[in-house]
């Protein structure tokens, strides 16, 4: 009987790695504030994304765009295993330069031997961390990638968007995630209209500025749930109301209850 599994490593330099196994089902209808760019190892991942069924079998790449739903079970009677890396919009974006937009790649599952190479050479050292430096060439390699699958080959140019206001306000929420954030907190801090900041903040970073606000504490969450914290406390240290008030949110953004991923982790490192 296969043994489910995910192992996962401190998000860096605004990288998370993540390898998992699964032998049934895996995830709920999920959606995150990152790419998903993955290479499935072994068996067949099955989703549901953009309206259609999509399945990954071996040495196929997986590249899910953010805030998109999608789901996760296995598509085969032997179950799945994965690598998968989440890298935040904004590095992509600043990655290809600030005459382009956040690239939108159409070929969802594909055999793509070249990102399955930066895949695993990413993962060469896990769970140990990635040098600053190889984390800036493969960001800047996946960023580049991503530019050439993308479904438009000349996007708009981005130049006239308030690309450092956008990038105070990330930084703000980053740091501010354990308290209630308002909109008027980020008009103080970017000098913009809180409508005119969500539309560019969703054109830069891929989503909306609560929810990066909820990311940023899911994911200072899910650190302290791996490293073997209780769900009462890492929901208290994270900025949520309570522990319920932390699985709504954590259900939505990753597709399983925050204990069930404590256990996965917890079965990770045994």
């Amino acid at each position: 009987m296969i043994k489910d599994f995910i192992a996962t490593d401190e998000p860096t330099q605004g990288l998370q790695r993540l390898v998992a196994r699964f032998g049934g089902h895996a995830y709920d209808p999920h959606r995150h504030e990152t790419y998903a760019v993955g290479h499935t190892l072994s068996g067949a991942q099955a989703f549901r994304y953009r309206g259609s069924d999509r399945v990954s079998v071996r040495d196929e790449c997986m590249v899910i765009h953010p805030d998109e739903v999608h789901d996760g079970h296995a598509g085969a009677p032997d179950g799945f295993s994965y690598r998968m890396l989440y890298i935040e919009p904004w590095l992509i974006c600043r990655a290809l330069g600030r005459d382009r937009l956040l690239p939108f790649v159409p070929g969802v599952v594909e055999r793509d031997a070249g990102l399955a190479a930066l895949i695993d050479e990413a993962f060469t050292d896990f769970p140990g961390a990635m040098e600053p430096l190889q984390a800036d060439a493969f960001i800047a390699d996946v960023a580049q990638h991503l530019a050439r699958r993308s479904d438009d080959a000349k996007p708009p140019r981005a130049l006239q968007l308030p690309v450092d206001e956008v990038a105070a306000a990330r930084s703000f929420l980053a740091e501010e995630f354990d308290r209630q954030v308002t909109s008027g907190d980020l008009e103080r801090v970017t000098g913009l209209d809180r409508f005119e900041l969500s539309r560019a903040f969703r054109r830069l970073v891929g989503t909306s500025p609560h929810r990066y606000l909820v990311g940023r504490r899911l994911a200072h969450a899910r650190s302290r749930m791996a490293a073997g914290e209780g769900l009462a406390e890492a929901a208290s240290a994270s900025g949520f109301a309570d522990q319920s008030h932390m699985t709504r949110h954590f259900r939505a953004r990753f597709g399983i209850t925050p204990g069930r991923f404590a256990a996965l982790a917890s079965a990770g490192q045994s």
